[in-house]
């Protein structure tokens, strides 16, 4: 699995428009902390018992309709759930799984705050909330 750091990752999707950049945060952060413009939404798990969801990796293949080898760059809060949930899509079979460093938020600064240190909307990258 590669990694790019938010401003890397947002470039190569603009270089390779068949890349998807999926959000594998829950449903609430998605919608209510907001979410990279063009994201697609693919929770790796829910609450409230925060299991990986075993469908996960098929759900992520319907969504680049079977082709594996199709770019597929994940993002998280802080760039931790992505790599676990890149390494199940590699194990089942992508080729192409890019973990986005830093994720949506960054990570926690000295306040325990996040969005003070990095992170996509940290570095001003288009994002929306629903």
């Amino acid at each position: 699995m590669h990694s790019l750091d938010p401003t890397a990752a947002y470039a190569l999707l603009g270089l390779q428009p068949e890349a998807v950049l999926l959000d594998c945060r829950t449903e609430i952060e998605h919608m209510y902390v907001g979410h990279p413009v063009g994201a697609e939404h693919v929770a790796w798990q829910e609450g409230p018992d925060w299991e990986i969801d075993p469908a996960f990796a098929d759900k992520v293949r319907r969504l680049v309709k079977g082709d594996l080898s199709r770019p597929v760059l994940i993002i998280c809060r802080s760039g931790t759930r992505s790599l676990d949930a890149g390494l199940a899509l590699e194990a089942a079979g992508f080729t192409q799984v890019i973990n986005v460093l830093e994720g949506f938020e960054g990570p926690l600064d000295d306040d325990f705050h996040r969005g003070t240190l990095g992170g996509w909307r940290f570095r001003g990258l288009p994002w929306q909330q629903s």
